[in-house]
């Protein structure tokens, strides 16, 4: 490691950025419907102003990134649904557009906001839940081919990185990765868990380690997943890729795949914060389940923090 890219590493480390927050939660908060195979993405041809809205609240909350609508957003997704391959393509990107528009109406107050375009699993888009069990029983080969097109399309329109999300599975990873080394833009890359492994069950260590050594991984970590889990999984995500880690849990509800919904939310519990950001979490956040007012409270509870020091023993030598 260089001189220089020591101090990169050390600069990402030393500076906190607050994510947003669930995008279905926002749109439901607005008496949007979200559901159907298509979910939040529906909305990229339906009623994109709605999207703009949801991106907004969450920057008035003091968010410092838009998460793009594009998690379920794939050619396959929108050609089941009737569209054709070019007009996929198309809605793809405007989820981008979308995101960069509200993010420069709001970086005239605050500037450096952030637009990243989100990357779901291949589960996703199946909408059966698989996306929360990983293990799809379909070759490397077609996982490229679902994710390489989106990728092309999502980057071409312009994001500052890429927020490759819930992802259940090992295998998957490693397809996304080297996609994500091919195209040269800058990511974060975080799992779904349960305990000390992935969803599909593949111990943590051995995932992370995957992304070790990716070209364009900027932080690894978790997300949709209980807060409880979330610690472990940072510390996992920093010792074994020896960047910062992304941290933004769900409500700690149940999802049931049949109604689209999820049951037994609770609040995030913001005391587990300081922990998550002790151990290498620089970016934070929420999933499922938590809203603009949230993000509000999360953004309350980290500006009366002093600025976070670099965690002894995080930065080594690849």
């Amino acid at each position: 490691m260089t001189e220089s890219t020591h101090v990169d590493r050390e600069s990402e480390f030393a500076a906190l950025t607050i994510l947003d927050g669930g995008m279905s939660t926002a749109l439901e908060q607005q008496g949007i419907e979200v559901g159907g195979a298509l979910w939040t993405a529906r909305l990229l041809a339906d009623e994109p102003e709605r999207i703009a809205r949801a991106h907004r609240a969450f920057f008035e909350a003091g968010a410092q990134v838009a998460t793009t609508a594009t998690y379920q957003a794939s050619e396959r997704g929108f050609v089941a649904a009737g569209m054709d391959a070019a007009e996929a393509r198309a809605l793809m990107a405007r989820g981008v557009t979308i995101a960069r528009g509200a993010r420069d109406e709001c970086a005239v107050s605050r500037p450096g906001l952030l637009v990243a375009a989100s990357v779901g699993p291949y589960g996703a888009v199946l909408g059966d839940g698989s996306e929360y069990r990983g293990r799809y029983g379909v070759a490397a080969w077609q996982l490229r081919d679902f994710h390489g097109p989106r990728l092309e399309a999502l980057a071409a329109a312009g994001p500052d990185l890429f927020a490759v999300e819930t992802i259940p599975d090992l295998e998957e990873a490693a397809v996304i990765a080297a996609l994500l080394d091919d195209l040269g833009v800058p990511a974060w890359f975080s799992y779904s868990v349960r305990g000390d492994d992935t969803c599909a069950g593949q111990p943590l260590a051995e995932a992370y380690a995957a992304l070790a050594g990716s070209r364009t991984v900027i932080a690894a970590g978790v997300n949709c997943s209980d807060e409880n889990d979330v610690l472990g999984a940072v510390e996992t995500a920093v010792g074994q890729t020896g960047l910062p880690a992304v941290a933004y849990p769900n409500h700690g509800g149940v999802w049931d795949s049949a109604t689209k919904t999820w049951s037994r939310a609770r609040p995030l519990d913001l005391d587990l914060v300081d922990a998550w950001i002790a151990a290498g979490a620089r970016y934070v956040g929420g999933c499922c389940g938590y809203g603009p007012g949230d993000i509000a409270a999360l953004a309350r509870r980290l500006d009366r923090r002093d600025p976070p020091a670099v965690p002894p023993g995080l930065l080594r030598e690849p």
